[in-house]
């Protein structure tokens, strides 16, 4: 049977879509590569940065249970400094004992971070989706082909700020150079005076800022919020744009995030579910597996 297309609907709706929810697979694949590249480890747990920071907003945005009823503003700031938190929390009480075991415990280690953030997430919140609100609201573009609204292009600021400043970041400053050179030779680096310590709290505080703006961005756009939400929805979208892009590339994350999201949305727009049932999902995890096995590196990636 020949589907009828339209291109609004078909094309540049799922092309628009794409690129919005491709910007919050960016930040997360951002946070992700700043780990890879300051520890050497794939973090299991970012998703859960975002989403601890996404439920800390809507608690004191909506003063739940016991909580202060915040203007929305503070609500967001405190949400952010808990995504930091959770990540210097992760350093401290996870990473940093394991330091020198092998990556593989890391990496393990992580993922239980994430399944246990998760079941402590329900218990506070329960496990029903609440519904919130957006960041910024009202419509930014609205035609009979097309409808943004300006959380959407919010969305895609963010991404764009926060790409270009993390690679100015390691490109020009010492500190992110020091970043590298510890997860390169931490040894080494503490005999000229580099506090490895230090570093490491850094890079996971920075994962987790980049990870709480993830999450509040991406619940303010599905406009609901539960535990794991981030993991379910974004992390393998956001751990294949790290790959796509290359791990070891910053601006490769960003170009990866907005490249899967829009595959992610026309590949689940235009394949009859019949066909292939859920093939949004089916077509990240195609693309991911045709990077590894034709360029495990990424577009911008090198070899470490």
């Amino acid at each position: 049977m020949i589907l009828a297309f339209d291109v609004g609907e078909n094309l540049l709706t799922p092309l628009v879509t794409g690129i919005i929810q491709g910007s919050v697979y960016g930040l997360l694949g951002l946070g992700l590569v700043l780990l890879y590249k300051g520890n050497r480890i794939f973090n299991f747990a970012q998703g859960e940065f975002g989403t601890v920071a996404a439920l800390v907003v809507y608690a004191f945005a909506s003063g739940s249970k016991f909580l202060p009823k915040m203007p929305y503003a503070v609500a967001v700031l405190l949400g952010v400094l808990a995504g930091i938190l959770m990540g210097l929390l992760t350093e401290r009480l996870v990473v940093r004992p394991l330091f020198r075991q092998p990556k593989v415990t890391l990496v393990v280690a992580t993922a239980g971070v994430a399944l246990l953030s998760i079941a402590v997430e329900g218990f506070f919140a329960g496990a029903a989706p609440t519904p919130v609100r957006a960041t910024l609201e009202g419509e930014a573009i609205n035609t009979r082909l097309l409808r943004v609204t300006k959380q959407d292009m919010l969305v895609v600021a963010v991404l764009l700020v926060l790409a270009v400043a993390s690679a100015l970041f390691f490109k020009f400053t010492q500190t992110g150079t020091a970043i590298l050179a510890v997860s390169q030779e931490p040894t080494a680096t503490s005999l000229v005076g580099i506090s490895v310590n230090r570093i490491s709290s850094l890079t996971w505080g920075m994962a987790g800022f980049l990870g709480g703006v993830a999450g509040i961005l991406l619940t303010g756009t599905n406009r609901v919020v539960l535990p794991g939400v981030l993991t379910g929805l974004a992390l393998i979208p956001a751990f294949t744009a790290a790959v796509f892009g290359g791990i070891t590339s910053l601006p490769g994350a960003f170009v990866g995030g907005v490249v899967i999201g829009i595959i992610q949305q026309i590949g689940g727009t235009n394949i009859p579910a019949d066909i292939i049932p859920s093939a949004n999902a089916v077509v990240v995890f195609l693309v991911l597996l045709g990077v590894l096995l034709v360029k495990p590196t990424g577009l911008l990636g090198k070899e470490v």
